[in-house]
């Protein structure tokens, strides 16, 4: 008897009728705010919101497990591809520095609608081919935990990490000189944090392999599963993650791990569901928009924006760090990817593409420059030439330090017709990470580097590819050496999709066995 999975083949048709509405809601509450949404390019863009806003609404209604990859894009790319340049429009809040932005905005994000929309259908196509198990595979690895290994690799490599950033701290002259150091580099005054890749590699992985530790351990010990053990543990680790690298001013390293973090205690401790992901979120958009303060002002930035209202609209404005800010450049790439667009578009432009060099020069970042001296040149000539004219890039003087998402560095590489064949990347990479958290058994240690690759299926979406080189190995390397020497691998046979991964019952009803 087979199994088949209808889960990612069809989309619910109930689900895209409530996406459809939902939109049209949106859509009717937006156009009451202003007279420039009477314009076209609110039709592309609608379309998108629709088609996104399926998996949205199934994760909603339960039919998808809480850090289901599609529902984790749906959700996102609802905001990324619809809300976002809808926010854009009503607050009329686009991209700063010295740029000539077009005469009008709204064609040119209806421009990317169009694409995004021809995008997400390829997203959806190669998604749903790239899901799909292995048929007739009667025999299935599984990774179990070696405890007597893991946990004295694992405090060698705690050890490791301490060590290492005592050292980082010491360099600086402390902690003091450290934040110091990450404002000048955040205001771009210089950046003495260059050639520490390796040595960032491994001396901020300290919080996330104390994690997993309590993971393993309290796996066995119902007593640490409670709810106030947990917050107190996730309390701890945020003020670990501040000290092993958060103090540098890096909003998204921050909550990409407390990110992985839920997902741990969700796939392994204990299940989380959506009014404690809407808690979390609260918090989180609170903690990202005073971090922002504190990566352009350090300690004394932070001190500011809590004196009041006046003394944080000033900063606000300094900075350039608001709500509106963090909202539509932080979670979305509306402004500068239509901006591309319409540079590109024009007669005049003389910008020549980069034919896939921004890719090489990503990849080309794990060689160290004393083996590879001449690396070909990063992104942000490309990017910076494409929005001020060739021989714009000079080093020292100008330069975009900008990030453009899938769509945007496909426009700096092939152009805008090739961007909705970028999506297929992004269909691959979500469908595979879909189709692992369909066959892993409870037991198997691979749940805990899940929550990763979901995280880096978001990243795939909305930064650019040196980001994502960036994020595996800073992100990821050190936690996957520890569980890679820490397992023993089992040989079981395939007892097909493990129902316990599913958050709704109806879930498995989409799974049926098919008589041969």
């Amino acid at each position: 008897m087979n199994q088949k999975i209808f889960s990612t083949k069809t989309a619910y048709k109930d689900s895209a009728v409530i996406s459809f509405f939902l939109c049209i809601l949106i859509l009717v509450a937006f156009l009451q705010t202003s007279d420039e949404f009477l314009h076209w390019f609110l039709i592309p863009l609608t379309l998108c919101g629709i088609l996104i806003g399926i998996d949205a609404v199934d994760w909603f209604r339960g039919r998808l497990n809480i850090f289901d990859p599609i529902g984790i894009i749906g959700l996102l790319g609802l905001h990324f591809f619809f809300l976002a340049p809808l926010f854009h429009v009503t607050w009329d809040f686009w991209m700063d520095g010295d740029i000539t932005p077009p005469p009008d905005w709204r064609p040119w994000v209806g421009g990317m609608a169009i694409l995004n929309f021809l995008g997400i259908w390829v997203y959806r196509f190669s998604r749903n081919i790239a899901a799909q198990p292995t048929e007739n595979q009667s025999k299935q690895i599984i990774w179990k935990l070696d405890r007597r290994r893991f946990f004295p690799i694992l405090c060698f490599s705690l050890m490791l990490s301490a060590v290492l950033q005592l050292m980082v701290y010491q360099k600086f002259g402390g902690i003091g000189g450290y934040i110091d150091a990450a404002t000048r580099a955040a205001r771009r005054e210089g950046d003495e944090f260059q050639g520490m890749g390796i040595v960032v590699l491994f001396s901020e992985s300290f919080p996330i392999l104390s994690i997993m530790g309590f993971a393993a351990y309290a796996q066995k010990n119902k007593r640490l599963q409670t709810w106030t053990v947990l917050i107190i543990v996730l309390l701890i680790f945020l003020v670990l993650q501040m000290f092993f690298g958060g103090l540098r001013g890096s909003r998204s390293n921050t909550i990409w791990a407390l990110f992985w973090v839920a997902g741990i205690i969700h796939f392994w401790i204990r299940a989380i569901n959506k009014k404690h992901i809407a808690i979390a979120l609260v918090f989180l958009l609170f903690f990202m928009y005073l971090y922002g303060f504190f990566k352009t002002g350090g300690l004394d930035g932070i001190s500011t924006a809590l004196e009041g209202q006046e003394a944080r609209a000033s900063l606000e404005k300094k900075s350039g760090r608001s709500w509106q800010g963090l909202v539509l450049q932080d979670l979305g790439r509306s402004d500068i990817q239509a901006f591309l667009l319409y540079r590109l578009s024009q007669p005049d432009s003389d910008y020549q593409y980069a034919w896939g060099r921004t890719y090489l020069s990503a990849l080309t970042m794990l060689i160290p420059s004393a083996i590879m001296p001449n690396k070909p040149p990063s992104k942000i000539k490309d990017g910076t030439e494409a929005q001020f004219g060739m021989e714009s890039y000079h080093p020292e003087l100008w330069a975009s330090s900008k990030v453009y998402g899938l769509a945007g560095e496909t426009m700096l590489n092939f152009g805008p017709f090739l961007v909705p064949i970028s999506f297929i990347f992004l269909g691959l990479v979500v469908g595979q990470v879909k189709g692992l958290l369909l066959s892993l058994e409870p037991s198997d240690i691979r749940l805990i580097l899940l929550p990763f690759w979901v995280n880096f299926c978001f990243v795939v979406l909305v930064a650019d590819v040196d980001n994502h080189v960036f994020f595996i190995m800073k992100n990821g390397g050190m936690p996957l050496i520890v569980l890679w020497l820490s397992n023993k691998k089992e040989i079981r046979q395939n007892s097909g999709i493990n129902p316990q991964i599913y958050a709704h019952k109806s879930e498995l009803a989409k799974i049926e066995p098919s008589k041969k």
